[in-house]
């Protein structure tokens, strides 16, 4: 080949920008990085007047970049259905978490605070973790809302915060006064 493959080369950076905007960078990495390495290679070929193998690699990248894009596509409804499925904590639990939560009778607010105290940080923490979840996934992030909300919500919410109040106070049912 006496040319320069400069259409085959276009046309893959174009592969790769697509690939890029479909989320192939997060959802399927290995294969976007061996797309973006397979141009360089090209790139490089180029530059030594090795036309044959820059045209190998530019094609190379093409196709890895298609198939990143189109990875990226399945991975990304995929990683979506599962954050949908992932149940949050529902606005009753909360509440009744939150309500577990209130200031002790006169009698026990001595005894209690430390208690409560890490019981009512663990809440506030659990519920950040939430809305920073929620708003992850609005976004389209659905890899970021299952990492945010692993990592905060599901510990704080469901365990430490219950059970550190559970043990500072007897609960009353207090969900009815919840207001959503």
């Amino acid at each position: 080949m006496r040319r320069s493959p400069d259409k085959e080369m276009q046309q893959a950076q174009g592969a790769i920008d697509a690939a890029r905007a479909a989320g192939a960078d997060q959802y399927a990495r290995d294969e976007f990085a061996a797309a973006e390495d397979a141009l360089k290679r090209a790139h490089e070929a180029v530059a030594q007047r090795d036309y044959r193998q820059a045209l190998n690699n530019a094609l190379d990248a093409r196709e890895r970049a298609q198939t990143a894009a189109k990875e990226s596509v399945d991975r990304k409804a995929t990683a979506r259905a599962d954050a949908t499925k992932r149940d949050s904590p529902t606005p009753t639990a909360r509440c009744t978490t939150r309500a577990r939560s209130s200031r002790p009778p006169k009698r026990q607010r001595t005894r209690r605070r430390g208690s409560l105290a890490g019981g009512r940080k663990a809440i506030d923490n659990g519920e950040i973790a939430v809305q920073e979840a929620r708003t992850a996934f609005d976004k389209g992030d659905y890899l970021g809302r299952s990492r945010t909300a692993r990592s905060v919500a599901a510990t704080a919410l469901q365990c430490a915060a219950t059970r550190d109040l559970d043990g500072a106070r007897p609960t009353r049912p207090a969900a009815a006064r919840c207001k959503h």
